[in-house]
């Protein structure tokens, strides 16, 4: 039987070795011109998608592949793909919820320390020859007020990170209180913000969340305030937060993602208070291989007729 699957996103030479080991016949398009033509000419061959939710999938993408049957959501995201659409044709859509939780969350710690600490900075000024001009102050980390938007299972070990390893005080906001968690809740980003030494945003991204972090936001978060991205891009306003880290309203930025990836806004490339990762946060190689290893397992589900194991939930919610 013929397993063909339309492959949308990057994937390292040996996770294709896997797939195709697994019994799948792949089709790569990774631009939006290898996309549209894949769609256009493999049409009734392709069975399957692999996405992500950046990446997603519209509806006349889904309309235009009359045999499709599973999309793949590699990642525990899902905002691109038009879930109305592909459930109106019957069509089955996984993701991958908890496969890179501790790798986000070990990236986003990573990166507020290298960003508070000045890491970057001062690594640049060493290897430039400025040893003695580069050895200002920097902020501690430890026993600071810690704020996370989203209280999901990756803002979970991020709260776990900063209770636990650095005797912060954490404190979160989401669509609600969630009636499991101690930590203090804030009911909006911006109480949370003026709060937080440090703002970390888990959210999931998507229409409920687009510019959650605005120029209200940064300006609550303060002078000495530092903001860490770890989500999705939509999350923040980039032309805010350009504008808020070059007039110092707020200390420093460290994204890992930004809105219009893999393109970068030429607005945040000079500003040298900004740290920029792309999109790695979740690509340990134990994530790697976790995620990969579960994409696999719900196509064969799906292939076989069992139910998959990590279906998208029915009742959606925004972030």
């Amino acid at each position: 039987m013929a397993r063909d699957l339309l492959v949308l996103i990057e994937l390292a030479p040996p996770s294709l070795a896997r797939l195709e080991a697994a019994g799948f016949t792949l089709h790569l398009a990774l631009t939006a011109q290898e996309r549209a033509q894949a769609i256009r000419t493999l049409g009734p061959k392709v069975q399957g998608v692999l996405t992500n939710g950046s990446t997603g999938l519209a509806a006349a993408e889904i309309e235009a592949l009359p045999n499709l049957g599973i999309i793949c959501a590699q990642g525990a995201g899902y905002e691109q793909i038009d879930l109305p659409a592909a459930r109106a044709r019957g069509i089955q859509v996984s993701h991958g919820p908890g496969t890179n939780d501790e790798s986000v969350a070990d990236h986003a710690m990573a990166l507020l320390m290298a960003l508070v600490r000045g890491i970057v900075q001062a690594d640049a000024a060493v290897r430039h020859g400025l040893w003695r001009q580069s050895r200002q102050p920097q902020p501690l980390l430890s026993r600071k007020n810690l704020g996370i938007l989203g209280l999901g299972n990756i803002g979970q070990q991020i709260a776990r990170r900063g209770a636990g390893g650095f005797a912060m005080a954490v404190a979160y906001h989401s669509r609600r209180p969630r009636p499991d968690s101690t930590l203090q809740y804030f009911p909006t980003p911006q109480a949370l913000a003026a709060w937080a030494d440090f703002l970390i945003v888990a959210t999931p991204g998507g229409a409920g969340t687009l510019h959650l972090v605005d120029a209200a936001v940064l300006q609550a978060l303060g002078p000495e305030g530092y903001l860490v991205n770890i989500a999705r891009g939509s999350v923040v306003d980039s032309s805010a937060l350009a504008q808020a880290l070059g007039q110092r309203q707020i200390a420093g930025a460290a994204l890992d993602v930004v809105e219009g990836e893999p393109e970068v806004p030429s607005s945040l490339l000079g500003l040298d208070n900004l740290i920029l990762t792309p999109h790695i946060a979740g690509r340990s190689p134990e994530a790697v291989n976790a995620t990969l290893h579960l994409v696999i397992d719900n196509l064969e589900a799906f292939f076989a007729g069992r139910p998959l194991l990590t279906p998208v939930p029915e009742q959606v919610q925004p972030g």
